[in-house]
């Protein structure tokens, strides 16, 4: 069984609430249910914070042993080296993930810290870009 970390940053544990008109109206809750369901003979573990370092941890922790990891790191994704690096210390693969397509949004958003460290980036799906980044790895 294939073994992929979900791992949402900052802000990211408001989906549902936050801004409807770019990030939709539902809950990565039950998003997280039904791609569970979507893929039973793979095991899908998630985790969100709001701090860096907890961010940093998890990917050393699962990055170890996970066949692939994706990461949503939010608005660490523009500023974060830290991340980069820490991607870069594991063997498991990453595949970075945006919501939103974070470059018809404004121009801070268009350039990513942690891109170099990862296999690919899919952005602009909404929450299906979670799918897409679990079929990257998984196939």
């Amino acid at each position: 069984m294939k073994k992929i970390q979900i791992i949402n940053g900052p802000n990211l544990n408001m989906l549902g609430l936050r801004e409807p008109d770019v990030y939709g109206s539902r809950s990565f809750d039950d998003y997280l249910t039904e791609l569970r369901k979507q893929y039973p003979d793979v095991e899908i573990s998630y985790f969100q914070s709001n701090h860096e370092g907890d961010l940093i941890d998890c990917i050393q922790t699962v990055g170890i042993s996970a066949d692939g990891i994706v990461l949503n790191a939010g608005a660490y994704t523009h500023t974060s080296v830290a991340l980069h690096d820490a991607l870069r210390s594991v063997p498991a693969p990453a595949v970075e993930v945006h919501i939103s397509n974070v470059h018809q949004r404004e121009e801070f958003r268009h350039h990513s810290l942690i891109s170099a460290a990862c296999r690919g980036v899919i952005c602009g799906f909404g929450l299906d870009s979670y799918r897409l980044a679990i079929e990257a790895l998984i196939h």
